[in-house]
């Protein structure tokens, strides 16, 4: 049974990636993430405001009294003692590459164009085979208009691109008002595959403590339906890979997304769920269903069920959206 896969031209040996996420903390848990069978990994997100913030407490330090005595003019903190986050980021990603065989995908968060950028070149330097760039954006200027916004995100997408040479996936949410216009952008702006699509964490309110608190909730497999139906719709639209994720939970969903024109799918809170091993699983399961159906290769079921492939394209547009009413209204209410 033939799984391997392609992804921002990287040959993969199967289409199963863990996502961004607390499992890429440490290597010894990628690497058991390697060893259950995974194709690649991507590891946990480096943000723009680490990086800022960083960059701000060490020029503090690094300028503190120098207006006071003399001495102060050489003066440097204890590096030793310094918290470096972004940079035990990297050492941390050169550390995997050194002990993974797979490939290992960096991720960057951020929505400005500014210094953290920098950290991209650092990055493809520690040994990263590509960078997500993960663009988590809540625009809440109501004098900020769409145009601006996507504006925005092409604006980080091209910087990037400039910084690196390795490929560059966009991470998106599904929040535009034309997404397959804004996905053709991003193709034609560079971008060497989209990752479809980010979960938005909303916030909720403790009514004791009356403070708006975050909290993460895991996803069911009914989260993919989104990413399905939009991967359907770009298959063999855009030149750039398509990477699923958001909700795959079993075999079966890796399959669906593939067929319906995934290069990978992507999986965290079942892993967080069952743990690293749980990757075994789901690929045994897809051999089984492959089997089964007398599939050779992933690339054989690779986009048969497109928009493109399928009998009726429009499954995917607003006729699939009125004929799940009228079944349901037709059902016989007890």
């Amino acid at each position: 049974m033939d799984l391997k896969t392609t992804y921002l031209g990287i040959p993969l040996k199967n289409p199963l990636i863990p996502s961004s996420g607390p499992l890429s903390h440490s290597v010894d848990s990628m690497k058991r993430l390697e060893d259950a069978g995974a194709g690649a990994v991507v590891m946990y997100s480096l943000f723009e405001e680490q990086i800022a913030h960083e960059a701000a407490e060490l020029d503090h330090y690094l300028s503190f009294g120098t207006e006071s005595f003399a001495e102060s003019l050489t003066y440097f903190p204890n590096f030793g003692e310094y918290n470096l986050g972004p940079d035990e980021y990297v050492e941390l990603l050169r550390k995997a590459k050194q002990s993974l065989e797979i490939p290992v995908i960096a991720s960057l968060n951020g929505i400005t164009v500014g210094g953290w950028i920098n950290y991209a070149s650092k990055l493809e330097q520690a040994g990263a085979d590509a960078i997500e760039l993960n663009v988590y954006y809540i625009p809440t200027d109501p004098l900020l208009t769409g145009a601006d916004v996507e504006e925005r995100y092409i604006e980080v997408l091209s910087a990037v691109k400039r910084a690196v040479k390795i490929p560059v996936a966009m991470k998106l949410s599904p929040f535009f008002s034309s997404f397959a216009n804004m996905a053709y952008r991003f193709d034609s702006a560079g971008a060497d595959g989209l990752v479809l699509f980010n979960r938005f964490y909303q916030p909720d309110i403790d009514l004791g403590t009356l403070d708006v608190k975050p909290g993460v909730t895991l996803s069911t497999s009914f989260a993919m339906r989104v990413p399905m139906r939009w991967i359907a719709i770009l298959h063999g639209r855009i030149n750039a890979s398509l990477a699923a994720t958001s909700g795959i939970h079993t075999s079966e969903d890796v399959i669906k997304m593939l067929m319906s024109g995934a290069d990978v799918t992507m999986m965290c809170s079942a892993l967080l769920k069952h743990g690293p091993q749980y990757v075994t699983q789901v690929l045994l399961g897809m051999e089984a269903w492959m089997m089964e159906h007398e599939y050779d290769s992933v690339q054989q079921m690779k986009g048969s069920m497109s928009q493109k492939s399928v009998a009726d394209p429009s499954a995917f547009e607003r006729a699939n959206y009125m004929k799940a009413l009228n079944k349901y209204q037709g059902l016989e209410i007890q």
